[in-house]
């Protein structure tokens, strides 16, 4: 059985509240929200607690939180990440991201030295420049939301060196894609999942851009057969 999750305010450092939400007990797993904000990844949280440890931070800016004026990329919030996972004493977490989450993920990812992340859940993530495919900006989040990421992005949501730093990650990687998302495509989904050695794409069927939403039994089926199978592993 899980608990219901509680919700407290990590000082990191002067400046920055970070609001983070934490249910259940076990292996770490941190989880990442995209634009839409922390509602969006309610399920995959209550879900993952089930013999699990689970952070679900929000990202300064989003649902009337303070983003710091010195906060201003997807590095940024990477790092952030990074260290509220050493604040806590957390190594080899399962670090979960969704959309824009996703790409605050992929860029933990390349920039831990210290073996804070032990395995990479993706989910129609957007991130890396995908020649041909384009994310699209999304228009049904808050415009507060909005606006927070892009303080982080800049309007654009893609990094060109994302997916050559990407391949040198030696860490399992899931990518769980909605089949029929029209923010970031299969075909996007496809060609970073190919990018990456070893990574593992699972399709969801009449999936959008959120498919634990969607079609959450397939998708926490996907999850939880990764988990149960890909211990972290380090070159």
């Amino acid at each position: 059985m899980t608990s219901n999750p509680t919700t407290a305010t990590h000082q990191l450092r002067p400046g920055l509240a970070l609001t983070v939400r934490a249910a259940g007990h076990g292996r770490p797993v941190l989880v990442l929200h995209g634009a839409g904000g922390p509602h969006t990844i309610d399920s995959l949280l209550v879900h993952l607690a089930d013999g699990q440890q689970v952070l679900a931070p929000t990202h300064p800016g989003w649902d009337g939180t303070t983003r710091p004026e010195s906060m201003t990329s997807v590095a940024d919030l990477a790092a952030t990440y990074l260290e509220l996972l050493e604040a806590e004493g957390l190594s080899e977490a399962t670090v979960v991201g969704v959309s824009f989450g996703g790409w605050v993920a992929a860029e933990m990812a390349v920039r831990d030295r210290d073996h804070r992340v032990g395995r990479l859940v993706l989910i129609d993530a957007i991130g890396p420049q995908i020649p041909g495919q384009r994310p699209a900006m999304p228009s049904n989040a808050p415009p507060e939301n909005l606006a927070a990421l892009r303080a982080y992005t800049r309007d654009t949501l893609e990094d060109p060196t994302l997916l050559d730093r990407a391949r040198l990650r030696t860490i399992p990687e899931l990518l769980v894609w909605g089949a029929d998302d029209p923010v970031v495509s299969a075909e996007f989904g496809r060609r970073y999942a190919d990018a990456i050695p070893g990574a593992r794409l699972v399709l969801i069927p009449g999936a959008g851009h959120l498919p634990m939403r969607d079609a959450p039994e397939a998708t926490f089926a996907a999850i939880d057969a990764f988990l149960a199978e890909a211990a972290p592993t380090r070159s």
